[in-house]
Parts: structure tokens; C-alpha cells; sequence
């Protein structure tokens, strides 16, 4: 549950476009990511050149990493924006 005094980033709309995260880079840099005080939380990554969205929640007693596709930045970036404002 959001705190009322959290000023965070959260993200308000779930595409649902998620796979298993299987780790194709050495490296990876996190560019934006959701506010920490929900149960989900999102990250805007890139790696190699191309940008993807992972999302990180519980499951099972465990931690679940799921990633969108891996995209160019003039198509993740606006995917990114909708996520936070909401828009579907």
C-alpha cells in the first residue's frame, strides 16, 4: 500500500507483456525505476544497446523477475511514460 507521504514514482498501469528474466548481458544499467514501498517494483534497464522494463514482485515465497522485450529506446521510453501516468 502506497504511504500517503511517499513521494515516489509509482507506476499506475501494468501492460502485462512479461517474461522470465534470463540474463543476456554481462551488464546491466538501471535508468528510472518505481518507488520501493509497493510490493511490485519496476525497473527501466538497459543493456546491449536496447532498453526493456523488468518487473520485480514476491511469488511463491520468492522473488519473481519478469522483463518486457528488449526494444530500442524510442519504444520503451513511451511504454515507460504511459506506465507511470496511467495511460493504457
Amino acid at each position: 500500500m502506497r504511504s500517503p507521504h511517499c513521494v515516489g514514482r509509482h507506476v499506475v498501469f501494468d501492460p502485462g507483456i512479461w517474461y522470465p528474466a534470463v540474463p543476456r548481458t554481462d551488464r546491466l544499467r538501471v535508468r528510472d525505476h518505481s518507488c520501493s514501498c509497493g510490493v511490485v517494483i519496476y525497473e527501466l534497464c538497459e543493456a546491449g544497446g536496447l532498453q526493456f522494463i523488468r518487473r520485480i514482485r514476491p511469488g511463491n515465497g520468492q522473488t519473481v523477475v519478469e522483463e518486457s522485450g528488449r526494444e530500442i529506446a524510442s519504444k520503451i521510453g513511451p511504454l515507460w511514460a504511459r506506465m507511470l501516468q496511467g495511460e493504457t
